[in-house]
């Protein structure tokens, strides 16, 4: 694990555009290794559900500013900062 710490903090020392794309990388890796198509019915369902929701009017909206401040709330809450 010590190795995995020193990749992840070489890793956070990236610009945002280098960190997402490694985020990606990640996660993708994650579905090669473990495809569940349990997992990709009901992703594709609540999809659906939120597109449906957004074309009747009955989605709340936040818009991506708020969004973005909700979350580094929330990061900062877990970071205990």
């Amino acid at each position: 694990m010590a190795r995995a710490e020193e990749h992840l903090q070489e890793l956070l020392k990236l610009p945002v555009d280098g960190r997402a794309h490694a985020a990606r990388r990640l996660l993708d890796s994650l579905d090669q290794d473990e495809h569940d198509a349990d997992a990709e019915a009901l992703r594709a369902a609540e999809l659906t559900s939120r597109a449906r929701a957004v074309a009747s009017g009955t989605a709340e909206l936040v818009d991506a500013a708020e969004v973005r401040r909700r979350v580094a709330a929330r990061l900062r809450d877990v970071r205990g900062q």
